[in-house]
């Protein structure tokens, strides 16, 4: 049966609906389920049910049905996030490394507005991370590689990373069906792209090591930019990781840490009162209860499931963006609720006490905090749901759909196997502004639960970290490696730039960059006029034309002999 497109009209409307229905925090599925553990999957749901009939976009799974049989590059439907891009798909193998011969086709765009042939001008390419490609194709139209190709005469490419968006090359999402998706196999997949992709439209041979091919990435992508100049370094001449997160770590206390240090020290301070009172308050049984229901949480089992699920607003912190048309002011609004004064009493401070007929007191900022998670988290909960239907955890069905529809569980395997960041609280007697329940064995269960034992994979009781930092850690370094990270990034402790880390020097051949108040990946957006930027966005760009065409000056195509 066809498949049936609604009228522009009827499309505007929903879009309309969906604008105004939607409540982002974070900057991608994959960043929430980063973010909080087990609790994640219960938002995403609440996400993906609103953003349900917001969506034109057709299952990947029906895609999969004779992939062998279709051309190598395809050009998608009309309905495209960037009109002028069209998609197109290259032939995987599923596995780079045995003799399967099962394969998947991963999709890519590109953009040849700036192309100069016969000028060894560059290939930018993007990875696209841990989501679908299309989030990404703002960066092929104003973005870092708009930038880039612009300066060089390149060709710009957006390529999705194996099992995001439509390059899903299993039928469903069961654990042995994810055992593929890991680095090494993600980083052969675009080793194999750069050595054999013939670009529609373009005659030039443009395929590595005999032509120069720039890898970017933000973010986990940042990390794979890094490891593919160390892993490829005859492929990819020049690479620029930003925030990438090259240390990965079972305990992430750091990231609230950051979002604590750098807020608005009232905010901040506010923040710790309310913890604190709420940890001792949930330490007294008889009050516990009292305190989950001015919430609007009383039914909800589980200190731990509340506590997760009241950090929620601090994950709008990474939202935050220079571009206003592209970051959220959730954070700032939410610090603003936590000041709010009550019964019209403005000389009320944060840490006076309120006191209510059950017996339970709290300081006026925990009031504050309940009834913005009530107004903005729990009131998501549909009717007809209990709270522990929507917010509870223990219930290991919750994570046992294996569809491709549960999209959640591809970066929950990729954290469970790889690369970890559970959301912890810090050290014992650190200021913190969440909640010390947050234990490594709480947010870590969804592994267990979510990926049962397969008959050719188990996920391991903790991730494998080493997998990660044995490509180089905080001190991931080579020629033609750019290293960019914003200064109040939550995710700056597992990068280069870390505290941990060594200091560098920034030089031209390396570039190692800190974006002043950049909080994540701020270089990969732009605007059509790079000029209209704020300042230390325009700097960040300028300097980054400046080291890549400095980069390619130095570009010799091998000798034939020395890879035939």
């Amino acid at each position: 049966m066809a498949n049936a497109r609604p009228s522009a009209m009827l499309t505007l409307v929903v879009a309309l609906i969906c604008l105004v229905s939607l409540r982002p925090t974070f900057a991608s599925h994959a960043d929430l389920v980063r973010f909080m553990g087990p609790q994640a999957v219960n938002l995403w749901r609440l996400d993906a049910a609103e953003a349900t009939r917001c969506s034109t976009e057709t299952p990947a799974a029906l895609y999969l049905q004779d992939s062998d049989q279709r051309p190598l590059h395809e050009e998608m439907d009309s309905d495209r996030p960037v009109p002028e891009f069209s998609a197109y798909w290259f032939i995987q193998p599923l596995d780079h490394f045995s003799n399967s011969t099962h394969q998947f086709r991963q999709r890519y765009w590109i953009n040849t507005r700036h192309y100069r042939p016969g000028t060894n001008a560059p290939v930018i390419v993007l990875d696209g991370g841990e989501t679908s490609g299309e989030d990404r194709l703002p960066f092929l139209d104003t973005g870092i590689v708009e930038i880039l190709a612009n300066a060089t005469g390149g060709v710009g490419v957006v390529l999705e990373h194996r099992y995001y968006g439509r390059s899903l090359p299993v039928m469903d999402l069961s654990t042995d069906n994810l055992r593929w998706l890991n680095n090494a196999q993600a980083a052969a997949d675009s080793a194999n792209f750069m050595m054999n992709v013939k670009f529609p439209g373009i005659d030039e041979d443009l395929t590595a090591p005999g032509h120069p091919w720039i890898y970017y990435g933000g973010s986990y992508a940042g990390a794979r930019a890094a490891h593919m100049k160390i892993l490829y370094p005859n492929l990819v001449f020049g690479a620029i990781a930003s925030s990438a997160v090259t240390h990965a770590t079972l305990e992430n206390w750091e990231y609230m840490d950051i979002i604590r240090r750098a807020a608005n020290p009232e905010c901040s301070h506010n923040l710790e009162i309310a913890i604190e009172a709420i940890d001792r308050t949930l330490s007294i049984p008889v009050l516990g209860g009292h305190l989950k229901g001015l919430f609007g949480l009383a039914e909800l089992e589980h200190d731990e499931d509340f506590v997760s699920l009241i950090e929620s607003p601090l994950g709008a912190w990474q939202a935050k963006n220079w571009n206003p048309e592209v970051g959220s002011t959730r954070f700032e609004e939410f610090c603003d609720t936590l000041n709010e004064p009550i019964f019209g009493s403005p000389g009320l401070s944060g840490e006076q006490m309120i006191t209510f007929e059950s017996g339970l007191s709290v300081p006026l900022v925990v009031y504050n905090y309940a009834k913005y998670i009530k107004e903005n988290v729990v009131s998501r909960c549909p009717e007809g749901m209990s709270v522990e239907d929507c917010f509870g955890t223990w219930d290991d069905t919750k994570f046992q759909d294996v569809s491709t529809s549960e999209t959640w569980r591809l970066w929950a395997f990729q954290v469970c196997t790889e690369w970890g960041y559970f959301f912890t609280a810090p050290p014992k007697h650190h200021p913190r502004i969440v909640s010390r329940l947050l234990t490594l064995d709480y947010e870590a269960k969804i592994c267990q639960q979510a990926y049962p034992p397969g008959k050719y994979f188990v996920v391991p009781h903790l991730p494998n970290v080493t997998v990660v930092n044995e490509l180089g850690d905080f001190d991931t370094a080579a020629d033609r490696l750019a290293i960019i990270d914003g200064e109040v990034d939550p995710w700056r402790p597992n990068t280069p730039h870390s505290e941990y880390a060594s200091d560098r020097e920034d030089t031209i051949l390396r570039p190692f960059k800190l974006i002043p108040n950049g909080v994540h990946h701020y270089d990969e957006f732009g605007l059509r006029n790079m000029f209209d930027e704020p300042p230390e966005i325009l700097q960040i760009h300028k300097e980054m034309i400046e080291f890549v065409t400095e980069w390619l000056k130095d570009w010799k195509a091998p000798e034939q002999s020395e890879y035939s």
